[in-house]
């Protein structure tokens, strides 16, 4: 098989290698598309994010989807020929954070595409069986990969609790952004106000799920007098998550789930006198099922979102696609050939 890998900072090359064979609680699954996601555009570029360095080639991209070709030993045959979206994580069974269900945040995880886990950007995958999950006819391969940025819209959705009638201010539009504003609404959201320093990112907020897209400098006045019951940072901007926080009511709360940096400062005054509550995000755990039924019902639109595709030898063109402001989603699909 014919894999993409990132041999050191801004270079990736195709090369053959064998193709894996599961181990018996695994599934191999030829892989039918690939989502870019802004990590696997870190490591490409600097070689590196944040703690996570490159020492050795890696194979990036963690939002994948395919058919199952085979199974191991422990998993039933009748898994064979199903087209599944992956869960990339491969956590301890036994950490306690396993053991009280957020794997997400085992400190021993593998994930596909940091560093010492091959990723997605190659012609074939294993994964444990129960991380691969089926998907209806409704879903289509792009889809498959996508719901992966959708889980980590879902999970920032359960920490937001958006409920019925509520008012969410999120910044940055971004493929996760778009992604939590269309959560907000599925959630009964009544205003979803999204801000972008893009104007095409804005213009692409209406399309997805915002009732109000807002220029987060022309409109900074109006963003902190929102009065949003909850606040998602989905940019890592210091200056936006300020002025998010600025725009909560009283009780209102704040989830940070865009990566920047790893300090900023925080109105703790604020914070403790308006009773805010403010947490962070980081992947997912137990949102596949959900997010399969958000597409499947029509709820979330992911296949509106892909704006590019290409073939595994474009891997490098596809990693770039994402510095144009015009770029939601970079889809690269491995068995296409140019």
């Amino acid at each position: 098989m014919f894999a993409n890998v990132l041999v050191e900072p801004g270079r990736v090359e195709l090369q053959e290698r064998r193709v894996p064979s599961p181990a018996a609680d695994e599934v191999l699954v030829k892989v039918t598309a690939v989502g870019v996601c802004g990590s696997d555009v870190h490591f490409f570029h600097d070689g590196r994010l944040g703690d996570w360095v490159v020492n050795e080639p890696l194979v990036l991209g963690h939002e994948s989807g395919g058919v199952i070709v085979a199974v191991g030993t422990d998993v039933s045959p009748a898994r064979v020929g199903e087209r599944v979206s992956i869960e990339p994580q491969h956590p301890s069974t036994t950490s306690p954070e396993t053991m009280r269900g957020d794997y997400n945040l085992d400190p021993h995880m593998r994930f596909y595409a940091v560093p010492g886990t091959d990723g997605a950007f190659q012609e074939y995958v294993t994964i444990q069986s129960h991380f691969a999950f089926a998907i209806p006819d409704s879903v289509s391969d792009w889809a498959a990969a996508l719901l992966e940025p959708l889980s980590v819209a879902v999970a920032t959705g359960r920490k937001a609790a958006f409920s019925v009638g509520d008012r969410v201010l999120i910044t940055g539009a971004g493929p996760v952004g778009l992604a939590v504003a269309q959560v907000a609404r599925a959630s009964g959201a009544s205003e979803v106000l999204v801000s972008d320093i893009s104007d095409a990112r804005r213009r692409a907020a209406l399309r997805f799920g915002a009732t109000s897209a807002l220029d987060p400098v022309a409109d900074a006045d109006a963003i902190r007098t929102v009065g949003a019951d909850s606040f998602v940072d989905a940019s890592g901007a210091a200056a936006a998550v300020r002025s998010g926080i600025d725009a909560l009511r009283p009780g209102g709360r704040a989830v940070l789930v865009g990566m920047g940096l790893p300090e900023l400062a925080l109105p703790i005054t604020q914070i403790q006198n308006k009773e805010l509550v403010l947490t962070g995000v980081f992947r997912y755990a137990n949102t596949w099922p959900a997010a399969i039924a958000l597409v499947a019902s029509g709820q979330v639109d992911l296949d509106g979102m892909v704006t590019g595709t290409f073939t595994l030898d474009q891997v490098k063109d596809a990693l770039e696609s994402t510095a144009n402001p015009d770029t939601i989603k970079s889809i690269v699909e491995p068995h296409r050939r140019g």
